[in-house]
């Protein structure tokens, strides 16, 4: 049996059972049972990134996946006239528990985890969708946007002179970050770093791709360009809300994760966080 602490035994509700066998369209070569959370319809995983909500953290993919659980056999089987054997008699069938991925992580947590339990004629056969486990290993890594150093907030910058960006590095800002999760037996093992950070400069012009953190600005580089991730403002940012121009930094986070218990397998996907930042641009005031 699933290992759960401190959990109570109830019935599966009438409308909530699971669905033995179906095609879950993206799911891996594990054998699969399709459950869905009721109302969250059909559909398939994605492999792209996830959007930003701007908080830094990134919602989840438009489609909904089929749910990640265990299925098991109830030891001891409850006697007969058990409320939870529907009518059905010992022997005709059996009844099992399915423990899904989201109540394996609350009890890991520490909440109380109330496990579905339901009878069905023939054993249910297991849905362990490594990406999904991948995917809870991700949510454990606390993965935020992009930690700026610059360009700052409180800094001046002048039309014309080119700035430098870059970031601070950390495993829960740039990575690299690893972490694992585990359900029915299988493990998986993934590891996030960021790819690519592409800053919207809040000046309505392309947005700056850089494939690295970016290289600190030392007074003796002068006014020379970054090397590697830098911008040039054309335009005062005096007409903009609060006198600064206000963009994003969008932090590309690319997972490759393999199963490191059960069968082998992996793969990659990306996910996506966000940082906000304003600058204050002026002319070039000339003395007389």
């Amino acid at each position: 049996m699933t290992a759960i602490s401190a959990v109570s035994v109830l019935p599966a509700a009438a409308d909530d059972p699971p669905v033995i066998g179906g095609d879950c369209q993206g799911t891996s070569k594990f054998v699969t049972v399709c459950r869905q959370d009721p109302g969250s319809g059909g559909g398939s995983h994605q492999q792209g990134g996830s959007s930003n909500n701007g908080s830094g953290k990134s919602k989840a993919n438009s489609k909904p996946r089929p749910q990640t659980c265990s299925v098991e056999r109830l030891a001891p089987q409850p006697p007969a006239g058990d409320p939870v054997w529907d009518g059905h008699k010992p022997g005709d069938g059996a009844i099992y528990i399915r423990v899904c991925l989201s109540d394996a992580l609350g009890a890991a947590a520490g909440a109380q985890v109330v496990p579905k339990v339901f009878w069905a004629a023939e054993a249910p056969q297991v849905n362990i969708d490594p990406e999904q486990l991948a995917r809870a290993a991700v949510d454990k890594m606390l993965l935020t946007g992009p930690n700026i150093a610059s360009p700052r907030g409180t800094g001046r910058y002048v039309v014309g002179m080119p700035m430098w960006m870059w970031v601070n590095q950390s495993t829960t800002t740039y990575g690299p970050n690893s972490a694992s999760a585990s359900l029915a037996g299988v493990t998986v093992t993934a590891t996030a770093k960021v790819s690519s950070i592409s800053w919207d400069m809040g000046d309505g012009t392309a947005a700056v791709v850089c494939n690295g953190p970016g290289t600190k600005y030392e007074t003796s580089m002068g006014k020379a360009q970054s090397p590697d991730c830098g911008h040039l403002y054309d335009n005062a940012s005096t007409d903009q809300s609060g006198g600064k121009y206000h963009g994003t930094a969008t932090a590309t986070w690319t997972v490759d994760w393999e199963v490191t218990g059960g069968p082998a397998e992996n793969g990659q996907f990306t996910e996506t966080r966000q940082s906000p930042f304003t600058v204050e641009v002026r002319e070039v005031q000339v003395l007389n």
